[in-house]
């Protein structure tokens, strides 16, 4: 009689990795049309939400904007630089 050892297979989905947008403070956008921006580009995210992000950003110099995967990460980044805010992305550690 032999005894097979059977492999396990890991059964458990390894989540993606999660991407930050970060939005940068800057001189020449005013604030009422970086909260505009903020409500057309991230869906979900309500005025209250915008404002604060948007306030963040004045006050430190850089916000969180959302964490989400590294595709719409990357076309949230990329459409708030189309409508000329100064945004960067990095891996959410």
């Amino acid at each position: 009689m032999s005894v097979e050892t059977l492999e396990k297979r890991s059964t458990s989905r390894k989540l993606a990795p999660k991407y930050r947008v970060l939005l940068h403070n800057d001189d020449f956008n005013p604030m009422e049309h970086v909260v505009q921006v903020l409500l057309q580009t991230v869906p979900n995210l309500t005025q209250p939400q915008a404002v604060s992000v948007m306030m963040e950003a004045h006050t430190n110099g850089i916000a969180l904007v959302i964490t989400c995967a590294f595709e719409h990460a990357e076309f949230y980044c990329e459409t708030l630089k189309m409508h000329g805010l100064t945004s960067t992305i990095e891996p959410d550690e």
